[in-house]
Order: structure tokens, then C-alpha cells, then sequence
């Protein structure tokens, strides 16, 4: 069972390797990211979001809309290092 769940693992990833071939270069200026999605932000997010700091206003607003879940799994995140990390008083 371990040798098939190796296997469909190692598949997986060459798959999901393979998928990264298309993928613009790292730092690319010229990728759609860059040339579309970045430059809307920057002029943007504080009109649409009246937050002054660009990296809460795309963290909290943009893409926590984008994945709808995505401020729920950080405040679950920090919620659980919170109660690792406190100092009980008994």
C-alpha cells in the first residue's frame, strides 16, 4: 500500500512539475500578472479598499475575496498559534 501511495505521489508531482513549464518566468515584468493584476493595485486599492497599506489592502481584500476562505484559514492560523503559544496562569 505505502509502494502505491509512493507512486501516485511521484506521478503527482511530475505531473504538477510538469504544469510549471508554462508558467512565466520568475520576475518576469512582461507576465500578465505583472502587466495586468500589479499596476491595478497600486492605483487602485486604496480608493477601493480605504486601507493606506497596499500589502493588508491585497491581502485582506483582494484576495481573501479572490479565495472567499482565505481570511478565515489566517485567522484560524493565528488563532491556533495564539493558544499554542499562551501561558496558562494555573
Amino acid at each position: 500500500m505505502k509502494t502505491l501511495a509512493l507512486l501516485a505521489s511521484l506521478a503527482v508531482g511530475a505531473v504538477l512539475l510538469y504544469g510549471t513549464k508554462d508558467f512565466p518566468a520568475w520576475g518576469d515584468p512582461q507576465s500578465p500578472a505583472s502587466v495586468h493584476l500589479s499596476p491595478h493595485y497600486i492605483q487602485n486599492a486604496v480608493a477601493e479598499t480605504h486601507v493606506p497599506n497596499l500589502v493588508t489592502a491585497v491581502l485582506g481584500d483582494y484576495r481573501g475575496y479572490d479565495t472567499m476562505f482565505e481570511t478565515v484559514v489566517i485567522f484560524c492560523a493565528g488563532a491556533a498559534v495564539v493558544s499554542v503559544l499562551r501561558r496558562s496562569k494555573s
